[in-house]
């Protein structure tokens, strides 16, 4: 629960917002509009603590059974390079002054993960399709941590979601709500991806957020909505028009109230998933994250340089 401090701070940031935006509407000049923002980033995000909800994409992270295993390779010459390089040669620091990775990923459905409704139904936007306005939203966090501790096959439900709103308020319209259970504290744990029982999102819990709060979309910790035969969850979603998060972690190093999200994915042709990206922005009181700084460029060099190590099958430190 966010403390009265970062209350003060989030009505700050709305104010802030507020005016930016009229300011934007009743000025002509783009670089009014661009000062009103850079005011909120100054009064608001510059001072903000951010918490990666992502986790790293690896060869060995778990993943359905039913797609194959990605493999990391270190990228070689496609064709011959007078002078420079043969087809198939490995680019080296050494000879060529880089190198560069070959990522086979046998499917968009890996990792932390962002689905678009073309996914179940090809009627609806793939993921090129979404719309630039997914890009910040506010994050609500609800916990079913307790509960999954006497039933790990335990659904969020819409009692949860009113115990939340007893606690902070009415979900806000447009937002991201993220369904905090700790099962991503197991990861990278292979058994995951077999699980018969893991936390879910209960039907009834996916239709009153979309249909009574008008959420953007939603984001549970597994890889998959529900444990019902038919995931019932995903399934409704999808052929609803409505995207979701699968694959989330970190969600016990944010506030379930007072924070916003940065949502970013790729933009693959038609694709129908993609590997995502969720930062949480946190008030700057937060005890979590990382906050804008000098460190940020030039980035810190290492005295472990990245090798690539074929044990791992990728390239560490």
């Amino acid at each position: 629960m966010t403390s009265c401090k970062s209350g003060k701070q989030l009505v700050l940031f709305a104010a802030c917002l507020l005016v930016s935006c009229a300011t934007s509407v009743s000025s002509t000049s783009t670089a009014a509009e661009s000062v009103s923002l850079w005011q909120v980033y100054e009064t608001a995000l510059k001072s903000a603590k951010y918490v990666d909800l992502t986790h790293t994409i690896t060869p060995a992270i778990p993943v359905w059974i039913g797609f194959a295993a990605s493999t990391f390779s270190p990228a070689k010459a496609g064709t011959d390079l007078e002078g420079f390089a043969k087809k198939g040669e490995v680019y080296t620091y050494q000879k060529h002054g880089f190198e560069a990775t070959e990522y086979t990923l046998r499917t968009d459905q890996l990792g932390t993960q962002l689905d678009p409704p073309a996914h179940w139904a090809p009627e609806y936007p793939s993921i090129d399709e979404l719309p630039a306005s997914y890009a910040i939203r506010p994050l609500v966090v609800i916990p079913i941590v307790e509960q999954v501790k006497s039933n790990p096959n335990y659904a969020l439900q819409v009692a949860d979601i009113a115990a939340w709103e007893g606690k902070h308020g009415r979900i806000p319209e447009g937002s991201v709500v993220f369904v905090r259970s700790d099962w991503s504290k197991a990861w990278p744990d292979p058994r995951l991806a077999t699980l018969k029982e893991f936390p879910g999102v209960g039907l009834e819990a996916l239709k009153f957020l979309h249909l009574e709060r008008r959420i953007l979309f939603h984001g549970h910790e597994p890889l998959d909505t529900d444990s019902t035969p038919n995931l019932e969850g995903e399934d409704w979603l999808m052929h609803n028009g409505y995207t979701q998060a699968e694959g989330v972690a970190n969600l016990d190093q944010v506030p379930e109230a007072g924070a916003l999200v940065i949502i970013g994915y790729p933009k693959f042709g038609g694709g129908l998933g993609g590997y995502a990206r969720y930062i949480a922005v946190c008030p700057s009181d937060w005890p979590y994250g990382v906050m804008i700084g000098q460190q940020d460029a030039p980035l810190p060099k290492s005295d472990k340089p990245l090798h690539y190590d074929a044990a791992a099958g990728m390239r560490v430190r």
